[in-house]
């Protein structure tokens, strides 16, 4: 099952401030997300696999 978090949920899994992840999104990085309808989802797997992205990039 796909769990869908909101940019609260991902900022405490992340732990970092919200503000970090619109940060990222301006710039076109972070975490893919979703649309849904007016509201941004982020994938539990989409994550995951963006940190492992980016800490083979490190």
């Amino acid at each position: 099952m796909n769990q869908l978090m909101t940019i609260q949920d991902l900022s405490e899994y992340l732990r970092v401030p919200v503000a970090t992840i619109y940060y990222w999104r301006h710039r076109g990085e972070g975490p893919p997300a979703l649309k849904v309808q007016r509201a941004l989802r982020y994938r539990r797997e989409d994550v995951d696999a963006w940190i492992t992205e980016t800490n083979q990039d490190a």
